[in-house]
């Protein structure tokens, strides 16, 4: 599964940053929303999945330098910064703005989902939690930051937009940037943590089974 994993973690990087999204976010909050969305919580994971526990996975040579909950915590930090009114004006507005904005998207959304699921078999069970607790706060700080963008009473970003945007408000396209946060981020991670749990339940089950 490795190779498909990789395959579609590019794929998705693709899609994002070659297609018409990089355009289209110029003039519409929910088109770059979708670009952080697919490289933060599809492509990351998808990347995430390839590399643990192969050779290339930073986790298994060195762990003490990949704790999932501080690194999740950076990542919010991130997150949260680049959605700041003048950081964000910045990177929807300057081709140089928006490489390093999703440049740091990918390395942070690589870094907690590495972190959650890399490793060796030493300490497994014990990164795992770790893991499980990184993903459900990622996943609360997601749903968070886009529920406050889908229910704010007034437009926080000032751009143009575009003519052929003219039927969707500022306030409309922010709203709907914040919907796509909570429903692809929030789930996205949510998803992780609960398959990680599922694991870590299944490794416990199993080796009770065997000392009983």
């Amino acid at each position: 599964m490795k190779p498909l994993w990789l395959f579609l973690g590019l794929l998705t990087l693709a899609s994002l940053w070659l297609g018409p999204l990089p355009q289209l976010a110029r003039h519409a909050f929910y088109a770059h929303m979708a670009m952080h969305m697919g490289v933060v919580a599809v492509a990351a994971p998808f990347l995430a999945l390839a590399l643990a526990g192969t050779r290339f996975d930073p986790v298994r040579q060195w762990p003490h330098l990949f704790p999932p909950v501080p690194i999740s915590v950076v990542e919010l930090v991130i997150v949260w910064a680049w959605h700041a009114p003048a950081l964000h004006h910045a990177a929807r507005h300057g081709l140089g703005g928006l490489v390093i904005e999703q440049g740091a998207f990918l390395i942070a959304g690589l870094l907690v989902w590495v972190s959650a699921l890399g490793g060796g078999p030493i300490n497994r069970r014990e990164r795992t939690g770790a893991g499980v607790a990184a993903l459900l706060l990622t996943s609360m700080h997601m749903t968070l930051l886009g529920a406050l963008l889908a229910l704010t009473p007034r437009a926080l970003y000032q751009h143009g937009h575009a003519v052929h945007h003219a039927s969707l408000a500022p306030l409309e396209d922010q709203h709907l940037g914040g919907a796509i946060m909570i429903v692809v981020g929030g789930i996205s991670y949510l998803a992780g943590g609960l398959w990680l749990t599922a694991g870590l339940i299944r490794n416990v089950s199993g080796k009770g089974e065997v000392t009983s």
